[in-house]
């Protein structure tokens, strides 16, 4: 039987939340910013090779202006899993996301698997936050940590990967429940009321290495990878 998993994708408008999602969905990257109104959704099948099962992942991408949050946390509710997403050229988001994690939490309680990720790493040129600030900030929240470039497909693949593992190791362990089918809001994790709603390196990246480092990167004209 196919378990099907609920991840929410939350940060700050900009960090590339929309184009990662349509990344590792549909394979495919633009380069033209469009501000996510409310929520986004899509679903990927997945195949975990240390559980050698398929999940289904129900992708929402909630909008990261405060002026939707009404609308955004009701589609928290019922999350098995959650990518939290800053921006290597927007400090404001690095900085906002220890309170995207208590705010998640605080709807889907602490036992959510949650990966924290680091876009746009083509762009280190213009880093507004150290390797060693980054790297910090993960050990604090105590999250597992992937630099990605969505613009590059760095990464990508491999960060939800780890957390659909982590998701189905939490569903094993009992500390997460299997709920009813994940269609508009439901699944792993309980059912969301959506009607309600309105190991790391710190050496130089390198692209053709990504399996091996995390750090680094090319110049990118592009700004929304």
């Amino acid at each position: 039987m196919e378990t099907t998993l609920k991840v929410i994708i939350v940060g700050n408008g900009g960090v590339g939340k929309s184009s990662m999602m349509l990344r590792f969905c549909k394979g495919a990257y633009t380069d033209t910013y469009k501000k996510t109104i409310g929520v986004d959704f899509m679903e990927k099948e997945l195949y975990v090779d240390h559980s050698g099962e398929s999940v289904r992942l129900m992708l929402w991408d909630t909008a990261g202006q405060e002026e939707f949050d009404t609308i955004t946390r009701s589609y928290y509710r019922g999350a098995a899993a959650c990518v939290i997403v800053f921006s290597t050229t927007d400090r404001a988001s690095f900085d906002a996301v220890r309170g995207w994690k208590q705010k998640v939490e605080s709807e889907v309680g602490s036992s959510v698997a949650m990966v924290l990720i680091q876009n746009k790493i083509d762009l280190l040129d213009r880093a507004e936050m150290t390797v060693d600030e980054a790297e910090a900030l993960a050990t604090e929240l105590g999250l597992k940590f992937f630099r990605t470039s969505v613009s590059q497909n760095v990464l990508v693949q491999e960060a939800f990967q780890d957390l659909a593992e982590s998701a189905l190791d939490k569903i094993g362990s009992g500390q997460l429940v299997p709920g009813a089918e994940a269609s508009m809001g439901g699944g792993v994790g309980g059912a969301a009321e959506a009607a309600d709603a309105p190991p790391l390196s710190s050496q130089p990246f390198k692209l053709n290495k990504p399996a091996k480092v995390r750090t680094g990167g090319k110049k990118s004209s592009c700004n929304c990878g």
